[in-house]
């Protein structure tokens, strides 16, 4: 199963679509009915058609949507642990990030000079 929609430019309701009609699909692969994936979500039918219409359902509901497949694990693909970054544990000696920094600029820096050697940040 792969989506028909390239993520990266599509608008909030077009996400929100395909995410609902990919858990349509995953229930009618589990063949599970509409009331039964709603009573084992602890929701309506009518919120379970609501969501594979992509008519909007609430965050909570898409958990306990995810829970009663038992697809919950995959949150954590979409939301990967910022903590691990293999390359800046190696810059920081394993240390873990405790502030962001700002992206500086080097333009419009002039030449400075250290003793008698000049360097050029630009």
């Amino acid at each position: 199963m792969s989506y028909n929609i390239d993520f990266s430019v599509a608008s909030c309701k077009q996400i929100e679509s395909a995410l609902c009609s990919r858990l349509e699909q995953i229930r009618l692969s589990r063949n599970l009915t509409q009331s039964e994936l709603a009573n084992e979500a602890g929701v309506s039918v009518r919120t379970i058609t609501r969501m594979e219409k992509g008519e909007g359902i609430s965050l909570n509901t898409f958990i306990r949507v995810l829970t009663a497949l038992n697809i919950q694990q995959n949150l954590e693909l979409l939301l990967p642990d910022p903590s691990v970054q293999p390359i800046e544990r190696v810059k920081n000696n394993n240390g873990e990030r405790k502030r962001a920094r700002s992206k500086q600029s080097t333009n419009g820096k002039k030449n400075w000079v250290w003793g008698e050697e000049e360097i050029n940040n630009g």
